[in-house]
């Protein structure tokens, strides 16, 4: 029953957030992006507009707060440690320890920015970017080898969100919000293509627009629902089988984290809410929500 917007036959169906914490209070403008990172235990994600990057460490509680020069869409660990982010200008890298700042792909577009961001299986960045004001084909997504080749795949998108693989790298799935659908693709040339683009689910009008996204060890696809107060879970088949409603309006993604990668981190933004809840803006979790799949590591 794809693109129906109601839970199929045997779903859990509808989950008032039970369990739901807060994992970090804050007051992101734009809180994007959880990635966990296996290798340093920790949890990854930016505020866009506040020009941040945030770490969480759920064992220890400790975090780390990075201001980066220019908006930042996402950050992601790469496999010899540091963060690659997609910027305002393009795609850049931070080395480990410390390391200098360097650009591996600098393209500036006035008006233009970098959105989210996600690495495939094969440790290439898939990166997004839109138009500040939301033009309608202002964006695009990039995917950016380790080398630094950059390929447009997407021309002419207006807001470039989630992008997730199943469990077995063959498909890929992507948002661009506007449309309200979650597109699946068939990968092609070991990762490297996408064909075959067509609509898995599509999120009907009152119930949020679709955000960032994360696919699970079972291959389904969890979406967050921007100015709709929720999490939605697909089924591979775009069966919609599971919803979490928050009490904050405006989620902007989810990741799966923590041990086992049980733990459902989600962001949050309070940007352009007039009386914005008390965690408008922080990392909340929803503790044992299912599993997630071992991520990838840039490899640049």
């Amino acid at each position: 029953m794809t693109g129906a917007g109601v839970p199929g036959p045997g779903a859990r169906g509808t989950v008032r957030g039970r369990g739901l914490e807060v994992a970090v209070r804050e007051r992101a403008e734009l809180g994007e992006g959880p990635t966990w990172d296996p290798a340093a235990r920790r949890l990854v994600w930016v505020d866009i507009l506040g020009s941040r990057v945030h770490t969480y460490a759920p064992e220890s509680g400790r975090r780390t707060v990075t201001v980066t020069e220019q908006h930042v869409g996402a950050a992601k660990p790469r496999a010899g440690g540091g963060l690659v982010v997609n910027l305002r200008d393009g795609v850049g890298l931070y080395g480990p320890g410390g390391a200098p700042f360097r650009w591996l792909v600098h393209h500036p577009v006035p008006g233009r920015r970098g959105n989210d961001a996600a690495v495939a299986p094969d440790g290439a960045l898939w990166a997004g970017t839109m138009r500040y004001d939301e033009a309608d084909g202002g964006g695009t997504l990039t995917r950016v080898a380790p080398d630094g080749t950059a390929t447009t795949v997407f021309p002419g998108v207006s807001v470039s969100n989630g992008t997730g693989w199943s469990p077995d790298g063959t498909r890929m799935y992507y948002i661009d919000s506007p449309t309200r659908r979650i597109d699946v693709c068939r990968v092609t040339d070991g990762g490297e293509r996408v064909t075959d683009r067509r609509p898995l689910a599509t999120v009907e009008r009152g119930a949020g627009i679709p955000d960032g996204l994360t696919v699970d060890a079972d291959g389904c696809v969890w979406v967050a629902l921007w100015d709709g107060a929720a999490i939605r879970r697909y089924t591979p088949d775009g069966t919609l089988d599971r919803v979490v409603e928050l009490p904050v309006r405006r989620p902007t993604a989810c990741a799966f984290g923590g041990p086992g990668l049980r733990d459902l981190y989600i962001t949050t933004a309070r940007t352009g809410l007039t009386r914005p809840h008390p965690l408008s803006g922080s990392l909340l979790v929803l503790p044992d929500a299912g599993r997630g799949l071992e991520g990838t590591a840039f490899r640049g």
